[in-house]
């Protein structure tokens, strides 16, 4: 559903329902009206007509009963109502009443005075007549031109607001890493774009050609950056391999150059995972499909200098082996990260890395965490455990951030003294 259309149909809905109540309090009006004109007006009629006929029979006893086109009146004594008298109204006590319309229909009055009983029927054909001419008509009248203004009003406020769905309609089409903004120049904006419309058809402009001008600078960072970090690292490395192999070097300057191939390594890894996380959606990495056993059989042995002189046993399990389609690199950085994590914490014991069907797991006997620090363990530069290892405390963090970028949820469980778990599934792999 696209956004534009739903805000039309908001709008024609929002018309629809302010006729319909328009329309139901008009009718119901209209019906009180009729109650009104029924129940009121001609009551008053008939009482003001009684009174007239009773000033008249005063000045002139035999004055007949009112007998006219809208209304028929019947005089009788109170004390015998037979005779002339219809059927109908010989059970009707004083006061005003309406005859069903089987039997006419009428509103008829009944009052007595000086032993006489005057009837007055008011016909039913007049009181339809007067409620369709008081109430019907002026009801159609009122209704064709509320319906009528609405419906203007409706065409009025869908051409305020086409502007803004014309300008929602641009932006939803937008490519979020190039977004197209020559549709808003001023000079492109269609003439009835104006206004408060106006002012955010030029500010989005702005800002996305702002926008566009930092994914350049961005993409331009990433390339340089990718290239002139890892130069000077390629250096220290090769200049730490050849000086390993000095024989000459004191034990202190040995374990220096341990320390320095060590750093070297964890900084390639970083600048890598940095790389990889600057890019916004794309990694810029190719997907290609590999074996995961491949890749962790080689940063099993990215990971060995790691534990050089310690007592601890570092293990490859592939117990099933399975298929991915992604950047192999992204894998590499986020077990790398965990392995590195496990090495940097197990003083003795073993890391074990084993590959399940569509699970990765990398099991150490480390220092463990309790539940607090477990909490913590995927925030930013938190370091639990022994903080006198060496580390920023990011790694875990990377971790969790190439996880949800991927869909490949990571889990952590562990307990102090006996070590850490960490689990990662592959909700999309192809098992073989």
């Amino acid at each position: 559903m696209s956004q534009h259309g739903g805000l039309r149909r908001k709008i024609w809905a929002a018309f629809i329902l302010q006729a319909a109540a328009i329309s139901f309090a008009a009718v119901v009006g209209v019906y009180g009206a009729s109650a009104v004109l029924k129940h009121v007006l001609i009551q008053r009629a008939l009482q003001e007509e009684a009174t007239h006929f009773w000033g008249r029979r005063d000045r002139d006893p035999g004055a007949e009963a009112p007998d006219t086109y809208n209304m028929t009146g019947y005089l009788a004594d109170a004390t015998n109502l037979s005779g002339e008298l219809p059927e109908k109204l010989r059970g009707l006590p004083p006061g005003f009443h309406s005859l069903p319309r089987a039997q006419g229909g009428s509103l008829v009055m009944v009052e007595d005075r000086d032993g006489m009983r005057l009837y007055l029927l008011f016909k039913q054909e007049q009181v339809d007549s007067l409620a369709f001419w008081f109430g019907m008509a002026p009801l159609a009248l009122v209704l064709a031109v509320v319906y009528l203004i609405a419906w203007s009003t409706y065409r009025a406020s869908k051409r305020a607001v086409s502007p803004v769905i014309w300008l929602a309609g641009q932006v939803q089409r937008w490519d979020p890493k190039h977004p197209d903004v020559s549709a808003l120049k001023p000079e492109n904006l269609p003439v009835d774009v104006e206004g408060e419309t106006l002012t955010l058809a030029q500010s989005l402009h702005d800002f996305a050609s702002r926008i566009g001008h930092f994914v350049e600078r961005e993409h331009n960072f990433t390339r340089d950056a990718s290239h002139e970090l890892r130069t000077p690292l390629t250096v220290i490395r090769v200049a730490g391999d050849m000086m390993e192999g000095d024989a000459a070097l004191s034990p202190m300057s040995r374990r220096s150059l341990k320390r320095i191939q060590s750093a070297g390594r964890d900084m390639e890894a970083l600048i890598e995972a940095f790389l990889i996380l600057a890019r916004e959606g794309d990694t810029g990495l190719p997907d290609e499909d590999f074996t995961v056993g491949e890749v962790m059989r080689d940063e099993i042995e990215k990971a060995r200098p790691l534990l050089t002189g310690k007592p601890v046993e570092l293990q490859l399990a592939i117990e099933h082996d399975f298929e991915l389609r992604a950047p192999s690199r992204v894998l590499s950085v986020l077990v790398g990260n965990l392995l590195r994590n496990a090495c940097h914490y197990t003083d003795a014991g073993r890391v074990v890395l084993t590959v399940k069907a569509g699970v990765i797991t990398v099991q150490d006997t480390g220092v463990g965490m309790n539940d607090e620090e477990l909490a913590k363990v995927f925030e930013p530069f938190y370091r639990a455990g022994d903080r006198r290892k060496d580390g920023q405390g990011i790694g875990l963090s990377i971790v969790r951030r190439l996880s949800d970028r991927y869909g490949w949820p990571v889990g952590m469980e562990s307990e102090p003294g006996r070590g850490t778990t960490a689990t990662i599934s592959f909700p999309s792999a192809s098992l073989p």
